[in-house]
């Protein structure tokens, strides 16, 4: 396996008003991740993604800025399986061992939220199990779309005291940041911050999660 990526998580701009709507922030003093790559390892997604991640003491604070040339999806409630339109997701769970249970969240450019836990045993999609009846709390999510200029983006404040286990917060999580597009045109494309290097394409790779380390 190659190396896994790590990300210094920065602290969340001062300026942010945590009660204002999530489209008032701005990400510009927030670095992006490198750009997506296809999940195989193949090489760089044409339809790119650029991730934005910044903590405080309260919550994570995720961005996703997508290029899309053609933005769709159908779904409307929470929970419907957007995975299988358009998506951009998160895999997070805490400390630095592959982790066996962590948690998913999804959302699709017309702002509907998939939220699951996960316990994944072996890597294998045979004993994977979700439950999808896990509604995470406090979470804000947001998505905004602009079809003329072919982008999308979602923005998630994932609260501490929904996914962090009791106690003092962990400074290590595994992570790892994922996109699913799919052209009406042209086959699907994966692609991800960590490449889990599979063909078919499979997220629910743990030991492929980059490590994140809170700043």
């Amino acid at each position: 396996m190659s190396t896994l990526p790590r990300l210094i998580v920065p602290g969340a701009p001062a300026g942010w008003d945590r009660d204002a709507d999530l489209s008032a922030w701005s990400w510009e003093h927030v670095p992006p991740l490198p750009p997506f790559t296809l999940v195989d390892g193949s090489g760089p997604a044409e339809q790119q993604t650029r991730a934005r991640v910044c903590y405080d003491s309260e919550a994570l604070y995720v961005r996703f800025d997508c290029d899309d040339r053609d933005i769709w999806g159908t779904f409307t409630n929470r929970n419907d399986p957007i995975f299988d339109e358009e998506v951009a997701e998160i895999f997070l769970a805490p400390g630095e061992a592959d982790p066996v249970r962590y948690f998913e969240f999804e959302v699709s450019p017309n702002g509907v939220l998939f939220d699951a836990r996960i316990h994944n045993p072996t890597s294998q999609r045979s004993e994977l199990a979700w439950d999808e009846s896990w509604n995470c709390p406090g979470i804000r999510w947001q998505a905004t779309r602009d079809d003329a200029a072919e982008h999308w983006s979602a923005v998630l404040v994932i609260p501490w005291m929904a996914v962090a286990p009791p106690g003092v917060l962990p400074s290590v999580w595994r992570a790892n940041f994922y996109r699913i597009e799919r052209p009406r045109d042209a086959e699907p494309e994966y692609s991800c911050w960590s490449p889990t290097m599979t063909e078919p394409a499979d997220f629910h790779k743990p030991a492929y999660f980059g490590v994140l380390e809170l700043g």
